[in-house]
């Protein structure tokens, strides 16, 4: 049965990159020696906690073909690694592949990501392709950074299993012509005046997006969010239309643009009134700007009215930006045909 969902995650994960030409990029590769321990200590998640007694294994590979055959329950995973990469104002992602059962993450003692659930409450995720967006500003440039990796494992093999280890970053967010990948101002609760461009949103919290908000200090939180982020359109893009890309939203959302509602996906009403729904959270969100509401040469205001109802929540996942509708339709034209690299369709002639 495991084999079977394996499969069928990566079947997903393939269709999803081919619709969207979500192609990653590495920026830095961590396959190799990891340190490892086993049992349960949140100590481990510390940049500051002293793992040089641990043991070392290969990541990735199962612990089981490591030594520790037969062996089922918690273990920790601690990669210490100087970082020279560059994303370059695009998403960053730290990518760890297939973990049986389930994991948390934790780059310089914060948490970026989990999968699955730990007991009294466990759920495997075996089966889902680790992921998890990392804001680079977590990073030390050039000085120690650590990767800590909480697993458990209830049956047959365990750890870090299979994949690609690494950070990427998603290829096609550095070709939009206004990305918006990175800090945004955030605040919980809802009122449609935050949509204003010229609503003071100074006190507002900072959030990072793409990334669930439930990594950033509001675990478990279910209700409204709203999003807003300053941005300027320069002169290249006069007379050019412009398509508005926001990845995925868990749950619905509503867009503004300098105070103007541009698109939405899901019912949400007015203040503090939304409808539920299971399908929102998986579509990709795709809003064309009319040509009056993005001003050349000037700074705009995009604001994004976020409801979440169940479990995470927030802007989850790149791209996040403007493109023009050329490039636009390039790109669904490649999706079509696909007979070249996505770089050369886009570029070429």
């Amino acid at each position: 049965m495991k084999n079977i969902y394996s499969i069928l995650s990566l079947l997903l994960l393939a269709f999803t990159a081919g619709i969207y030409g979500q192609e990653f990029k590495a920026v830095m590769r961590l396959e190799g020696l990891w340190k490892f321990s086993l049992g349960d200590n949140m100590k481990y998640a510390t940049q500051s906690y002293n793992d040089k007694n641990w043991d070392q294994i290969k990541v990735p590979s199962a612990w089981e073909d490591q030594g520790y055959n037969g062996y089922d329950g918690y273990a920790w995973y601690r990669k210490h690694f100087k970082y020279y990469g560059d994303s370059k104002g695009r998403s960053l992602y730290l990518q760890l592949g297939n973990i049986d059962d389930a994991d948390m993450v934790y780059v310089n003692g914060k948490l970026i990501g989990y999968s699955g659930s730990f007991p009294p409450f466990y759920q495997t995720a075996y089966y889902v392709y680790r992921r998890y967006p990392v804001p680079e500003y977590y990073l030390n440039k050039n000085g120690d950074n650590l990767i800590a990796v909480r697993v458990f494992d209830k049956e047959l093999s365990g750890g870090i299993l299979r994949g690609e280890i690494g950070f990427y970053t998603l290829t096609i967010s550095a070709y939009l012509d206004i990305n918006l990948e990175g800090e945004w101002k955030f605040t919980t609760g809802d009122n449609l005046s935050y949509g204003n461009k010229y609503f003071n949103d100074s006190k507002w919290r900072t959030m990072f997006a793409p990334g669930y908000w439930d990594y950033q200090g509001l675990d478990s939180y279910n209700g409204f969010g709203w999003y807003r982020k300053a941005f300027y359109a320069g002169d290249y893009l006069k007379g050019k239309k412009l398509v508005l890309l926001l990845g995925k939203i868990d749950d619905l959302d509503q867009v503004y643009v300098n105070g103007r509602l541009i698109g939405s996906t899901g019912k949400m009403g007015g203040n503090n009134s939304a409808e539920m729904d299971n399908e929102s959270y998986q579509k990709f969100r795709i809003y064309y700007i009319p040509n009056d509401v993005v001003l050349i040469n000037q700074n705009n205001v995009i604001a994004v009215r976020v409801y979440d109802g169940f479990v995470m929540g927030g802007i989850y996942e790149a791209p996040l930006g403007f493109m023009t509708t050329e490039r636009w339709a390039k790109l669904n034209r490649y999706k079509k045909t696909q007979s070249k690299s996505f770089w050369d369709f886009l570029f070429g002639d």
